[in-house]
This record gives C-alpha cells, structure tokens and sequence, in this order.
C-alpha cells in the first residue's frame, strides 16, 4: 500500500494525469483482489456456523415461571425457572435439585468421570451441559449462560490471541526474505541509477546546472525501484494459499471433517503426534455384550455375531434360557421404548443397555415379561452396594429374586451354578476358583464383567431380598468395541512418522488392553498415569523432545482447554459438546479416527500443493527482479512495468495457483515423514528447480533486451516500445512453459 501511494505520487508528476495513476492503481487493485478473495472465503464458512447455531436455537425444555408450565427456548431461561428434566435430556443451565425420582446425572461430558452421578437433596448440584441418564426431576436455576459452569470456562477459552500455524510462520519467514531481497535490489537500483547519471552529468560538465528534468530523470529512477520492489513481492502467494486451504476445506467437508479454521489444513500436514480421546473416537461409544460364560462354556459373542447369538440359544436348555432373559429383562432400570414410527431404542445407562440389548437380541419380549411378571420389590444398583436386586412374583405362587452386579460380589452370594449339563447343582470350591479365573481373564482383556444370579423364595411375607444362597446364571463380558477401521488407521499414521498416543481416564489396565487392540501400544512402548508423568516424564526429556506439532481429539467440555491449547483441535461431532466444538479446528461429524488420518493427508497435500506454487511464483519473480534490475543498470530503464508484473502475479499465476493448489493428494504422502517447525520451507530441490528454470529465462529474455532490435529488425520511434511488448510476451510464455515444472 505504501508502495502504491509512492507510485500514484511519482506517476503523477512525471507521466501527468491520468496516465500517472496506472501503476499505484494497478498496486491497489492487486491488494484488494487478494482481500476480497480471503473475506469471501472467510464468509462462506461463517454461513455453515450460522446454520448450525439456528438449529441450537431449535432446542426447547418444559419450564414452570410464575406458576404456570409451558415451553420456552434454552436461550430464554432466567435464573429463577423451575426446569423439568427427564432421561435423555440435557441440563440446560446450572441449579439446584428440588424433587425427582432416582436422577442419574452424566457428567463425563463435564468432568471427564464416567461413572453417572446421583443427584439428591444431599447432593443438589446440577450443571449445565450435563446429561440426565436415568430419572426425572425438577430443577431451580440458578445460573445461565456465561455464569454457568460452562460459560465461565467458555471465557478461560477465548483468553489470549491465535498462534500461528507452523505453514504462516514459514511463509513469514519466506516473504521477509524477499522483502529484504527486493528491498535491498529496488536501493541498490535506485543508487546504480543515480550514480550512474551523476557521472554522465559530470562527464558532460553539467553537475552544477540543474533543471526540472533532471529532478524528473531521478524521480523516474525512483519508480523504477519502486517497480523492482514489486516485482520481489509475490502478490499472489496470499491467493494460492486461500485458494488451496479452501479447496480442501470443500473436500474435506464431503469426507466428514467440518474445517472452523483455514488454516487447521495445512496444520495438521504437519502434525507429529496426536494425542486421542478413547471413548467415542478409538470406540463406538456403545457397550455391546462380547463374551459370556454360561453352562460352563465361555463364548465370543460379539465375533461370531449373530451366529453367536444362534449358537448359544440352540446349546443352552430351555429352563436356563429362560431364567437368563428373566435376569436381563425384569433385573433393570433401563427400559425399551418407542417412536412415533415404531422404531425401538434403549433408554438407560450404557452397561444396563448393553445387557438389555443382549437380552432382545437372545428373543426375549421387554413388555411380555413385565406383563407376565409382576414386580414386588427392587433395591436399585448404588455405587456402594455395587449391585441391583429385583423381587418378582412368580406365576404359580411364591417369588423368584434376581441380583446383578460386581462380579465379585454377586459370586460371594451364590452356593449354587448352572453346570455344564444345564442343571442346578452346588458350588465346589474349585468351581468357584474356576469362576474366578474367568472373571479376571474377561478383566484382562478389557471387559467390564457382571454376574448374573437367582433364588426362588417361597415365603414372601417379610417381603425382603434375600442376601445369599444365589444359583449363578451366568458371567458377562462387556465392552465398547474398537471402531472398524482404527486400526488401520493408526497404523498409516505410524508409516507417516506420526505417533499415536491414546489420552484416557480409563484404569491403566483398561487402556492397556484397548491401546494394544488398536496398535497404539506396541512392543517397547510405555503406558503411564498422569501424576507419573506430570511428576517424572519432564525430569527426563527435554523441552525440544515436547515441542511437536500436536493435533488433539475430545468430545467432552473437559477436553476443551487441550483442544483450544492444541496446534489443531478435533472435536466430535455426534457424542461432542458445543464447549468442544467451539474449541476446535476441526469438527469430525462422524466421530470416526480414520477421517482425521485423512485430514493429515489433505494437511500434507496442502502443504506440497502451496510448495508447489511459491517454487512456480519464485521462478517468475526472480527471472523478472533480474532482467529489470540488469537492464535498469546498464541501459537506464526496465523492460517490465509495476502493472505488467501484477498482472502476471495477480492474474496469470493465479491461474497456475488454481492448477496447482487442488491437486488432491496422493496415498504417497502418508509414506512421508511430518515436515518439522524447523525444516526449511523451500527445500533444495525446489532452490534447484528454480535457479535452474531462472537461467534459462534470463538467457532469452536477456538475448531479446539487449539484441532484440537487431535480431527482430525494429527500427523507428516505437522499437523500444514494440521490443518491451516482445519481452513481455516471452516472459508470460516463459511461465506457460514453467506450468508443469511445479512437482518438488
């Protein structure tokens, strides 16, 4: 810009009005082509945001304010509201518990704890972005909006600037290169120039008589060195970089990764480490039953499918059968439900759905059996207890009590077990040391075990639970299984030279089993706790080891400060927070692994893509900053004009940017090692390519500047003229010729 007022200022006064304004115009031009591009861009993708923030304004919840009940949005809540809450639901601001029945609350999304949370009048506190698992109440609210929990944490977030990404600070380093470059070549022009007409003048005699046109003679050398200086420039590196960040954006956004930031792209090309949520990116975030001991045989469920399912029903005898859907389908506090359109879902925490899923997949009928079997007393599952019992009055007289829960437990209550005849016999010890080693060999590979157990009652009249004497039913397995295609996934990211570390709260022996199953944890790795690592890790690395490119994924509100802190920040789209979302680079609307591999292929395409270009656009600038500055010196004037350069900058190469900026990316790439925050930005071979290419324009257009009037035969008051428009021509043929020249 400054440039362009210093041309518009030079060009009045030696070339008059209007033909004066072309060159500082073309300047201004060029500067506001390359804004309006990035704004357009910068709008397109508020415009999905906009969307997306009108469907939250769709969310509604019932609410009683001054005595009355009725609906009012989420963003019309005042402190004050007395809100009603239901299973499903999520706790639309901070308040206190009034009345309810059996809340379960899940924090995970807040805290990070997985297990659910019972909300009580001794334990009143209910936060805002949590999820209602079980029960229903009413709450008072308190709080909302940026005074919520979440709001306050919302506001730690947006404290402190954006840092640049590793690709910025190396274009900044490139483009202060060449500033000084041309900088130093538009002085050194102008002190040639100058110089040389002081020692012309002085030849002649002439250095003490000065007139008007000798001050316009050296203002005219200033233009030429203000030309050479925008000829350093590449103007339309900005362009090429927009153009090539938002091709990808557009792509990724087909794959199902929704890009908030430009320039999370290019970020993630260079990406050395991603540190991974486990639950709900690595898993589905859906417990599933996945191995089961019964009648004494262990099988694999969820391997074998259906036909696991097939097999255990036709192996099992009836009578067993039965009793085992009767402890799933009475002996739980999830229930299974309808929509308008007659599809059913599982209402309920995960384990309890897991089994209850399990027991409709077996055959049983969730409403047959309540309706067959009338329940007469149920002692609900509590964190110190460590187990649900259910009393249940049979068809032909007495009452059958069924407990479910910590395996440990629920087997210390049984003397009897269903044996390998299907028959009801007693328990041996060394039936209990086998039932023992089942359960720790399920532990082992990362299963959440419960025990199934039942007792006929005959008299029924202290109405009580008994607390011992169970026949065990069977040993239960399960898990949240790995997504398909993690693990490969992660293992291309290994051939990438990205390393794959798996961030839980899990038990070390859970993510153990997991981080091997995916192959994140390989032989010679290490799985440590956080205060082992916060109180030992640092002690033995240095800084220079941590400094990697990161790239984080979460789902939760607790993830949010790593996801803001992160080099780029994937947030899940399906299981995520807002809090998450909005501390993201990048939304991954299918919460699956494998499309954040694909956004580090598309980063690193990006990256050689943008390389590419700055190869193709420092070949024009350094052939035009030579032939201008050679011809400046030795005949006084420049072939190339400001507007001739900004139009082969701002228009031609615009075109080369286009070509070259979406060439999409290629499996090779994932083969490569991550390009580090040190390595330098134009490679050898791309410095190779470009003095290479420079020689071989300079040599033509040199032979065209200085011996074009003879070899062309021009001759008259316009050679010079019709000569610069050759050298133009040749130059942009040059760069035509240049176009496929852009591989590194």
């Amino acid at each position: 810009m400054v440039c362009a007022v210093v041309s518009i200022g030079v060009g009045i006064g030696t070339e008059g009005w209007p033909k004066g304004m072309y060159d500082g115009l073309g300047i201004l031009i060029s500067i506001f082509l390359v804004v309006i591009v990035t704004a357009i861009s910068d709008y397109k993708q508020s415009l999905q945001f906009r969307d997306l923030d009108q469907e939250k304004k769709k969310i509604f919840v019932q609410v009683t304010r001054d005595g009355r009940r009725g609906k009012v949005s989420i963003y019309d809540l005042v402190v004050g509201d007395v809100v009603h809450i239901s299973t499903g639901d999520i706790v639309p601001a901070d308040g206190l518990f009034i009345t309810g029945y059996s809340l379960l609350i899940d924090e995970s999304s807040l805290s990070g704890e997985s297990e659910p949370v019972n909300v009580y009048e001794g334990k009143p506190f209910l936060l805002s972005g949590t999820k209602v698992q079980d029960g229903s109440g009413k709450m008072l609210v308190t709080a909302v909006g940026m005074r919520t929990e979440w709001g306050k944490l919302m506001e730690t977030l947006s404290e402190g600037g954006d840092n640049e990404t590793p690709l910025q600070v190396k274009l900044n380093g490139v483009a202060t290169v060449i500033g000084k470059i041309g900088l130093g070549f538009a002085v050194l022009t102008f002190l040639v120039l100058t110089v040389r007409f002081l020692v012309e003048k002085a030849l002649k005699h002439e250095f003490t008589s000065w007139s008007s046109a000798d001050a316009l003679t050296l203002v005219d050398y200033f233009a030429i060195a203000v030309t050479i200086l925008v000829v350093a420039v590449p103007e339309g590196l900005p362009l090429a970089v927009t153009l090539s960040l938002a091709f990808a954006m557009k792509k990724l956004m087909n794959d199902w990764a929704l890009v908030r930031r430009l320039s999370a792209c290019e970020t993630m090309g260079s990406a050395s480490c991603i540190c991974t949520d486990k639950t709900g990116t690595l898993t589905t975030n859906h417990m599933v039953v996945d191995k089961i001991w019964l009648a004494g045989k262990a099988m694999d469920m969820n391997m074998k499918g259906a036909k696991g399912k097939d097999f255990l029903k036709s192996e099992t005898r009836e009578e067993v059968l039965a009793i085992l859907l009767q402890a799933i389908l009475l002996n739980t506090s999830s229930e299974v439900v309808k929509d308008k359109e007659g599809k059913q879902s599982i209402l309920g925490t995960p384990t309890e759905s897991a089994l209850l899923e399990f027991g409709l997949l077996l055959g049983g009928d969730f409403v047959a059996h309540h309706g067959e079997n009338k329940t007469l007393k149920v002692e609900p599952f509590s964190s110190v207890r460590k187990k649900m019992s259910v009393l249940v009055a049979r068809p032909d007289g007495g009452a059958r009590a069924f407990c479910k829960g910590a395996s440990e437990i629920v087997l210390g209550m049984c003397d009897k077990i269903v044996d390998e005849e299907g028959n009801f016999a007693s328990m041996s010890e060394e039936q209990v040391k086998n039932m023992t080693d089942v359960i720790y060999g399920f532990a082992s590979e990362a299963l959440r075990t419960l025990c199934l157990a039942f007792k006929d009652v005959d008299d029924t009249s202290n109405g009580n639970i008994p607390e011992g004497g169970y026949t065990l039913i069977t040993i239960v397995g399960i898990k949240d299984p790995v997504r398909p295609g993690v693990k490969e996934a992660v293992k291309t990211c290994l051939a990438a030279g990205i390393t794959v570390r798996m961030v839980t709260g899990d038990n070390i022996h859970t993510a153990k089993a997991i981080a091997k199953e995916c192959g994140i944890l390989t032989e010679g790795g290490i799985a440590i706790e956080g205060p082992e690592f916060r109180g030992n890790t640092l002690g033995y690395h240095s800084q220079e080891e941590f400094d990697e490119v990161v790239a984080v994924t979460g789902d939760g509100t607790n993830d949010a400060p790593a996801l803001h802190e992160a080099d780029i920040g994937f947030a899940m789209g399906i299981a995520g927070t807002e809090v998450a979302k909005e501390s993201a680079d990048v939304i991954i609307m299918n919460d699956d692994f494998t499309t954040i591999v694909n956004v580090a292929k598309w980063g690193r395409s990006v990256y050689i893509n943008i390389q590419k270009f700055v190869q193709f656009q420092l070949t024009v600038n350094v052939v035009a900053l030579v032939i201008n500055f050679v011809s400046a010196c030795i005949s006084g004037s420049a072939p190339l004009t400001a507007v001739q350069l900004l139009w082969v900058n701002m228009i031609m190469d615009t075109l080369g940017a286009l070509a070259l900026a979406t060439e999409p990316p290629k499996d090779e790439l994932m083969k490569r090692r991550p390009v580090g925050k040190g390595t330098s930005f134009i490679t050898r071979a791309m410095w190779r390519n470009i003095i290479g290419h420079s020689i071989y324009q300079l040599a033509v257009l040199g032979v065209l500047n200085f011996d074009g009037k003879s070899l062309l035969r021009l001759h008259g008051s316009d050679a010079t003229e019709v000569l610069d428009t050759v050298i133009f021509n040749t130059f942009v043929f040059c760069q035509v010729h240049l176009s496929p020249f852009g591989y590194i």
